[in-house]
């Protein structure tokens, strides 16, 4: 329920945590955030319908993670907050290319202050987001497109950024890590005028990391806020960085042993005698000795779970991290135009390029009846010169990406607070527009599996590489990329084009009942140039084509209820419809005008409740999330042969979870902080029915995680009160990596628990902290990776210190 009409007149925008003024005129009176905190459990959002209400009120799934629990785990990275979010996991098939996420197996936006992040790209380009300049992070799980623009079904992450303050802070601080890694920060703020106040906050980190996987970053970020009256501000702000993160594409790959093209017979069980060559002589021939001697590399999972290398990283000399360099401007505007309007504009420019080459495949085929033949190559083991190579990796590709995204985005809100008979109303009228200009190019070169003929017959390509004999041992290429005929294997530029007016009411009916209809209108539109690849890739797409394009237009929606019958219960109910671009790096042909875009759609209904006089809140949500209208070729259509009767493409394929999650944060006294979050979902992907995969689990998606952090303020064992101990478990399921199309139908990765421990130690001016994790050695695999796994870092530990001015 509001309880107040302008002194904390709700905020309408998430992003502006500016201070609410009070009835003086007076310029220098900070207001005080839209994330305030009724205490340190029970805090308000903007995040689901912008405007600043109690988590016990709000008609959505929305989870809050403050910057106290960012600093007990000592998580200096959006992936390492995984953790703390039910239903929020790694995606599977990201080949650990920055931060890809899901949220209830579904894509997520990434947003700071709810302007554009960047996207989760797939495979190909994508920034890993630090926690550096981030106050805390909020999200919401669901569509929300008629809020935050061109939107993905699974929900927002937004990080809520560090800004301004009139207070004088400064604040230095460095880290100390095991594999070389270190950092220094510099934090400061301070009122340059009694209007004017500056923020000023800079990182600088490098870690050889774990398995070689090499990290270095350089953060600058900056924001001036000035206060015209009591009623209106502005602040600009700019964000630089620069980081280079080796990419382990490859990761412990899952040995291609295929168990029912053996009756059935598990790795563990076959003899050199089960692995018989094809009947009719096609294939690779094996001797009797090189069965036996495929037989004996086996291991007993072997076609199911990832293949250790221990603690090697599969990384090629050749390979070159990935360089990304971000930058963002951005303005905000907050007019308070009378004591029940208000005003929010934001404007933003970001720019994000990456390069890196990258090595894909390492496919060790040991056994496999594809299409009726056995080991049909170059699907099959390797044999050269009458010598079997058990361990070798065919069909090697290295790609060499660079990557350049602009983007301009400019929100408005404009939100009035009435009232009607008894009853509060917030209305809030919004617009939004974005233009995402993304320039793509591509080079492959590959090892001597890949051959390409002309309509003659007649080879015109064949790759160079050679070929890795021993992915324990890999033989890497020598020389530089350039060495080896790369083949351009993409070149295109894609435009992103959309805009929305939306109209959003928000009724306090009574004291228990809160009401939220949102509806808005949404147009997409999309360009598509492609400038040509290499005739002997594709003599099809060779050469240039004209910009083509697309656009797709509709409504979207947020209906919700929040019935609270007791202080401490409440009980929501949500649906969502959102509207998203079908792909924002797919390709476009000819001019499709209207063509349908994907859309999502959101079922909730939670129960929160509140306990020990609200040091206790927690939510139990049970939902149904889906991407709805995804294309699907059509077997029956035949390019220049069928009628007109026969559709090329279906869009009635999704993407489906269901599940129930959730959500605890308790402070049970002043020693005691607890925080419970676990999610049993059943992710499905039933996007093509024609296909072997149609109605399997997502891949990479768990079905259950849970994870738990308990901090204890100590008072006994004659400690000083300002040493807290924290301990942490975290729990995923089994995640799935199977492919019919590669013969691995049972493939997955393994579930683990990890133990992780802190103490810190706090004076008014230091604070030093020690940071354990995985403190019993678990070998785990942290992300589930195309056809196999990215082995998770052994014990560590970090040693941080900071002192403030």
């Amino acid at each position: 329920m509001k309880q107040f009409n302008y002194s904390l007149l709700t905020l309408a925008c998430l992003n502006a945590p500016l201070a609410v003024a009070a009835t003086t005129a007076e310029k220098d009176i900070e207001r005080i955030s839209v994330y305030e905190k009724q205490n340190q459990v029970v805090m308000s959002s903007g995040l689901a319908t912008k405007s600043d209400m109690s988590l016990m009120e709000t008609p959505a799934p929305v989870v809050i993670i403050d910057r106290e629990l960012i600093e007990s785990q000592g998580v200096d990275s959006l992936q390492e907050l995984v953790r703390n979010v039910s239903g929020l996991t790694q995606a599977g098939n990201n080949y650990g290319i920055g931060d890809n996420l899901v949220i209830r197996g579904l894509d997520a936006n990434y947003t700071y202050d709810g302007m554009y992040g960047g996207a989760g790209l797939g495979n190909t380009f994508n920034p890993t987001r630090s926690l550096t300049n981030v106050e805390s992070v909020e999200v919401l799980k669901g569509p929300a497109t008629g809020l935050y623009g061109i939107g993905s079904a699974g929900g927002v992450i937004n990080l809520i950024e560090k800004k301004p303050e009139f207070e004088e802070k400064h604040k230095v601080s460095a880290e100390l890590g095991q594999w070389d890694s270190y950092s220094l920060a510099f934090d400061s703020t301070n009122a340059i005028t009694d209007d004017l106040a500056y923020r000023v906050m800079a990182k600088t980190a490098s870690s050889d990391g774990f398995r070689d996987l090499k990290e270095d970053r350089d953060e600058l970020y900056t924001s001036l806020k000035y206060v015209l009256s009591d009623k209106q501000d502005i602040m600009i702000s700019a964000a630089y960085i620069k980081d280079s993160i080796a990419v382990d594409s490859i990761g412990h790959p899952i040995r291609i042993f295929n168990s029912e093209s053996v009756d059935g017979l598990t790795a563990g069980e076959v003899t050199g005698a089960d692995l018989v060559n094809d009947s009719n002589g096609n294939g690779v021939q094996l001797t009797a000795a090189q069965q036996e001697q495929l037989a004996n590399s086996l291991s007993s999972n072997d076609g199911l779970t990832p293949y250790s290398f221990g603690t090697n990283g599969i990384i090629s000399p050749m390979a070159d991290d990935n360089e990304g360099e971000e930058l963002r401007f951005k303005l905000t505007h907050n007019y308070f135009i009378t004591d029940d309007l208000f005003l929010n504009q934001q404007l933003q420019y970001r720019n994000y390029t990456s390069s890196f080459a990258r090595q894909t495949g390492a496919y060790n085929y040991v056994y496999w009846e594809r299409n009726g033949i056995v080991n049909d190559d170059p699907r099959a083991p390797l044999v050269e010169d009458g010598v079997l190579y058990s361990f070798a990796a065919r069909r090697q590709e290295y790609r060499q990406v660079e990557a350049d995204e602009k983007s301009w985005q400019y929100f408005l809100d404009l939100r009035y607070d009435f009232m009607l008979g008894d009853i509060d109303n917030e209305l809030l009228v919004n617009a939004n527009y974005e233009d995402r200009d993304i320039r793509f190019k591509q080079y492959s070169i590959y090892d001597a599996d890949k051959v390409i003929t002309n309509s003659d017959g007649e080879t015109i390509y064949q790759g160079t590489l050679p070929y890795i004999y021993d992915i324990r041992e890999p033989n890497w290429p020598t020389g530089s990329f350039d060495d080896y005929d790369p083949l351009k294997t993409s070149d295109y530029n894609k435009k992103v084009q959309a805009w929305g007016l939306g109209i959003q009411h928000v009724g306090y009916i009574t004291d228990a009942l809160t009401t939220r209809v949102g509806v808005a209108y949404n147009r997409i539109k999309q360009t598509y140039e492609h400038f040509g690849v290499d005739e002997r890739y594709s003599s099809s797409r060779a050469e240039p084509t004209p910009e083509a394009n697309t656009s797709d237009s509709g409504l979207t929606y947020n209906l919700g209820a929040t019935y609270q019958p007791t202080e401490d219960f409440s009980v929501f109910i949500n649906h969502s419809k959102g509207r998203t671009a079908y792909s924002i790096l797919g390709s476009v042909a000819g001019n499709e005008a209207d063509r349908e875009d994907s859309e999502s759609i959101s079922n909730d209904l939670g129960f929160r409740f509140k306990a020990f006089d609200d040091q206790l809140l927690a939510s139990l949500v049970v939902f149904e999330s889906a991407r709805t209208n995804l294309e699907y070729s059509n077997p029956l259509y035949e390019a220049g042969v069928s009628g007109p009767d026969v559709v090329e493409s279906y869009y009635d394929g999704e993407e489906q979870t269901k599940g129930v999650e959730l959500d605890l944060n308790a402070h049970l006294n002043e020693q005691w902080k607890v925080n419970i979050n676990g999610v049993y979902q059943d992710a499905r992907d039933k996007t093509n029915p024609n296909s072997s995969s149609y109605d399997t689990r997502q891949k990479g998606v768990p079905y259950v995680t849970a994870s738990t952090w308990v901090t204890y303020y100590a008072d006994m064992f004659n400690l000083p009160e300002n040493v807290n101990i924290s301990g942490g478990i975290t729990y995923v399921d089994d995640r799935s990596t199977n492919s019919t199309s590669f013969g691995i139908p049972d493939g997955y990765v393994p579930s683990y628990t990890v133990y992780d421990a802190a103490v810190s130690y706090t004076t008014d001016k230091w604070h030093m902290q020690l940071n354990l994790n995985n403190l019993f050695n678990k070998k785990y695999y942290s992300k589930a990776m195309f056809l196999g796994g990215m082995p998770g870092e052994e014990r560590n530990a970090k040693l941080s210190f900071s002192y403030t001015l």
